[in-house]
């Protein structure tokens, strides 16, 4: 097995023109530099892909010597999933972003982060419906769902991929939209990774000059106040406004509230309609301005250091009621470190008003979905580790009286394949069909944990 290993990667370097790294090559150091240190799973190889035929004779090249497979876009995902201890295909070099000349379409490459895409799209006054955060790889977020800030008026990122082209497990590059491959079109939005690789996207642009939104800090005092105020705004707010709400470590440690409203309506009823979060409580700090989406997507970057160990837990609330955030609260209040933070994002609107069999997407009802993060650095001991693990799974325990079956695929772990299935509910059996067909020897087993057997 070794030698068939040896001799299918040196002609695997020779495709790649030599693009192949080791471990202690600048190139693998790079790739394999993810948001979320990974603990035990260190690639034995990964290729460098610039093309839909590099990643095409990496897959067959994984298959023909029984190597693991893992494929890394934006390296964003806690779970490690982007590598794995076998051949890692490396897109971040495919990251081109290209607008039609009817600014309907954009021809995003399978390695484009929301960064990429912003820098495009801006100066044109459109937007493609992204995540939270700019350091995020857009076909990740994609594939498992994309919840974001414009999900009232356009719904999910997923639900704005119009078509893909890709490199499924036997090696065949294929294009899925309307009209071609249909299966693989319905199950790649929603079943994340597990039926090839995704080397283009082509997203739908809407017409958005900007926005108007901020980062409000409140003071954790006043939590329950804040919180019950923002439900309440909630509950009455248009599509064209949506809000985001959490906890984070403010500058000594302590926890604080965040709110992030964000208006994509007609401009001029922008301030009216995003003024009452100036008024929950004692602002500490923050201001809402006009602004581009992508100035919005760069909120949360800084809070994003690479390196870090992670541990995320997540749920789907129905609502956020006062029971919810209760629960919220006192989590916060036994965190163990600064590295504990918990953010919401909404889904409405839009969203909920695409039939569930529409996409391989298994919830299509208003909730919210709730993520906690356990950050810790990596010269933190195992003790320390452990404290951060039972505090997000404690965090999450807290709130299973009252949510929802299973949890966003995107944040679930890799041994979860139990939540992962009741995710999916009445689309699972035809997710799992999909699976089996075009992947029916799991080689992109790293991706999103179906329960394949």
């Amino acid at each position: 097995m070794t030698d068939l290993v040896q001799r299918t990667l040196q002609r695997l370097a020779s495709q790649l023109s030599g693009r192949l790294s080791m471990p202690g090559d600048e190139g693998y150091i790079a790739a394999t530099a993810i948001w979320a240190k990974p603990v035990g799973r260190a690639p034995r190889v990964v290729a460098h892909c610039q093309t839909a035929e590099d990643v095409q004779s990496a897959v067959r090249a994984a298959r023909d010597c029984y190597l693991p497979l893992s494929v890394r876009g934006g390296g964003h995902d806690w779970a490690g999933r982007a590598l794995c201890d076998g051949l890692t295909i490396d897109l971040s070099a495919m990251n081109s972003v290209v607008v039609g000349p009817d600014k309907q379409i954009a021809q995003i490459a399978g390695g484009a982060l929301a960064s990429d895409v912003f820098a495009v799209t801006d100066p044109l006054g459109g937007a493609v419906a992204m995540g939270a955060v700019g350091a995020v790889g857009v076909a990740g977020l994609t594939l498992g769902g994309g919840y974001g800030a414009l999900i009232g008026c356009f719904g999910l990122a997923l639900d704005n991929l119009l078509a893909a082209e890709v490199v499924l497990a036997d090696g065949r590059i294929v294009a899925a939209d309307h009209g071609k491959e249909e299966d693989l079109y319905w199950a790649l939005r929603g079943g994340g990774g597990n039926f090839g690789v995704v080397t283009s996207m082509q997203h739908r642009l809407h017409d958005l000059p900007g926005i108007r939104s901020g980062l409000l800090i409140y003071p954790f005092a006043e939590a329950k106040t804040i919180l019950e105020g923002c439900a309440a705004l909630a509950s009455a707010a248009p599509d064209e406004l949506t809000m985001q709400v959490g906890f984070v470590a403010g500058q000594d440690g302590a926890p604080v509230v965040f709110v992030v409203p964000t208006w994509c309506g007609a401009a001029a009823a922008g301030e009216a309609q995003v003024a009452p979060f100036l008024k929950l409580g004692t602002l500490l700090a923050g201001s809402l301005t006009m602004q581009s989406y992508g100035e919005s997507l760069r909120t949360f970057d800084g809070s994003f250091t690479n390196g870090q160990r992670v541990f995320m837990e997540t749920s789907w609330l129905p609502v956020l009621d006062s029971a919810g955030i209760d629960a919220l609260i006192r989590a916060m209040e036994v965190a163990v470190s600064p590295g504990c933070a918990i953010v919401t994002h909404e889904f409405r609107g839009a969203a909920s008003r695409i039939p569930v069999e529409a996409t391989a997407f298994g919830l299509r009802r208003d909730h919210v979905l709730v993520e906690i993060i356990a950050a810790f650095t990596d010269r933190s001991d195992e003790r320390e580790a452990e404290q951060h693990r039972l505090w997000a799974q404690s965090t999450r325990q807290a709130l299973e009286t009252m949510a929802l079956p299973g949890g966003y695929p995107n944040l679930l772990a890799g041994n979860d394949t139990d939540r992962v299935a009741k995710s999916y509910g009445p689309n699972l059996e035809r997710l799992l069909k999909a699976k089996r067909h075009y992947d029916p020897d799991n080689l992109f087993g790293s991706a999103i944990p179906l329960p394949v057997g």
